[in-house]
């Protein structure tokens, strides 16, 4: 364990690197730029989220098994920055098996209280989304365009529904868990549930 490890998330960040000539991203409100106004109904999300998951579809045999590391961070603009980087385990909590997916992208708050969210993919899909508070703490998120590069698997459509639930962890400043579900129309069958996931906060 490193002495990163050993602190809570509430004293730690996205790690710093010196030289850059603007100010650096944080993912924590307690240090760098203050949050825009316009993301403060966003700002449960902002921080740095690791769990597991799984992946389910008919054209998949049996559920599979991921962990995740989400981050959300900002700059000072009225954006969030997001990045999702995951691994195939080997069962449910089973051993690391290889990486996998890879997204990023930007979660756009407007001044009617709706988002627009960007997310690209390393699997050459590019989604954009329109979204709304459902509450303090959750999300929707539905597509309206789906670019696929001529290499890229079959989606036609996608929802994500984003929300902090009650904490799994035992430390007082992770009382909260982020959790979803991501549903996909694609390789021709209907909308329907895909991946879904439950991360701790690690960072924030």
């Amino acid at each position: 364990m490193t002495t990163a490890d050993a602190l809570p998330p509430a004293r730690r960040n996205i790690p710093a690197f010196d030289g850059l000539p603007i100010p650096a991203d944080t993912a924590n409100l307690r240090e760098g730029p203050d949050l825009h106004p316009q993301c403060l109904s966003l700002l449960p999300l902002v921080g740095v989220w690791r769990g597991t998951g799984q992946v389910v579809y008919p054209t998949i045999e049996g559920p599979r098994f991921f962990g995740q590391q989400v981050t959300f961070a900002h700059d000072g603009r009225p954006f969030l920055s997001y990045t999702a980087q995951s691994w195939l385990l080997d069962g449910e909590g089973g051993p690391v098996l290889r990486a996998a997916a890879r997204e990023t992208g930007f979660w756009r708050p407007r001044e009617d209280d709706t988002i627009e969210v960007l997310i690209a993919h390393a699997t050459g899909i590019v989604e954009i989304f329109y979204g709304t508070s459902k509450s303090a703490t959750s999300w929707e998120l539905i597509a309206d365009a789906v670019v696929r590069t001529e290499t890229a698997k079959e989606v036609n459509t996608s929802q994500r529904l984003y929300g902090l639930v009650d904490g799994s962890g035992s430390d007082a400043d992770n009382t909260r868990d982020l959790a979803y579900v991501d549903e996909r129309a694609m390789v021709g069958q209907p909308l329907q549930p895909h991946l879904s996931a439950r991360l701790q906060r690690i960072a924030g």
